[in-house]
């Protein structure tokens, strides 16, 4: 229910963003009396307050047209060369100069952890300018229908050996944080099996392998909650008229609940420093 209550909300909110954002440009147009006047630029700077902390944004661009590759700048385009239900691999295809070694081929397993693969923007730049790099960009579960089946860590270590047989011999695996622990299940499982196109490496950058050691807030959450506890609280069917229309999901906007509440004093400490008087 809490889910449906969000998305009644943002839609409700709509008008208003609307109307926001309309008196925004209002108040920000120079043929304006008011938008030379602190009055005036304190609205506008308030409206589009408003309107940015009440919009969804949409999935950002990786925008990686250009890398550097032995002193050179070549051109990168996107491919999508294999794909299911709730993951596309992405390869990033450089226009290499004749002769060119392409380097390491490198797999970059993203979270998918309430935020886009496009997190890992720059260490796909550091990367590719040495390797040939591809990495999974996880769809968002709410836009998957449920004719299209589940996904579960099962599914998640499948995807992953699915995903490494298709590049072949000699691929390097790198995780970032979340998918650490599907991904060193995938490798386990592609070694006991003697599979000949195991990875050749396997990096787990930020996992949880063993949260017994230094134990977070968030292992100590897991530790003192039964699962039905999450099963019961956490765990939201999507809501109508999302093309995951009753899914059976945990809602990324719990996950960026949960981030800030964790780190509030972060937070708000790097709010005051944005915020700070400039001082020239």
């Amino acid at each position: 229910m809490f889910y449906q209550l969000y998305e009644m909300n943002h839609a409700v909110m709509a008008p208003f963003r609307a109307t926001a954002d309309a008196m925004r440009i209002a108040y920000r147009n120079p043929l304006n009396p008011l938008s030379h006047t602190v009055v005036g630029r304190t609205m506008a700077a308030g409206l589009e307050v408003f309107e940015r902390v009440t919009r969804r944004y949409g999935k950002p661009e990786f925008g990686l047209a250009t890398t550097t590759v032995n002193g050179q700048t070549v051109a990168v385009r996107e491919e999508v060369v294999w794909q299911k239900p709730f993951c596309n691999l992405i390869h990033f295809h450089r226009d290499l100069p004749a002769g060119t070694a392409p380097g390491p081929r490198i797999l970059v397993v993203a979270p998918m952890s309430g935020h886009y693969a496009t997190l890992l923007r720059g260490t796909v730049e550091a990367l590719m300018q040495n390797a040939d790099v591809y990495i999974t960009d996880w769809l968002d579960a709410r836009m998957v229908p449920v004719t299209d089946g589940g996904f579960d860590l099962d599914d998640y270590i499948d995807y992953v050996i699915e995903m490494v047989r298709h590049l072949g011999t000699d691929t390097h695996l790198v995780a970032v944080c979340q998918p650490s622990v599907p991904v060193l299940a995938a490798v386990a499982v592609m070694e006991a099996k003697g599979d000949p196109l195991a990875p050749a490496s396997m990096t787990l950058m930020g996992g949880p392998i063993d949260t017994r050691i230094n134990p977070t807030a968030v292992n100590e959450l897991a530790q003192n909650k039964p699962l039905d506890w999450f099963r019961d609280n956490v765990i939201m069917n999507v809501p109508w008229p999302q093309p995951g229309f009753m899914r059976a999901v945990y809602p990324g906007f719990l996950q960026l609940s949960g981030f800030m509440s964790m780190n509030l004093d972060r937070h708000d400490r790097t709010q005051g420093l944005l915020h700070a008087p400039r001082q020239e």
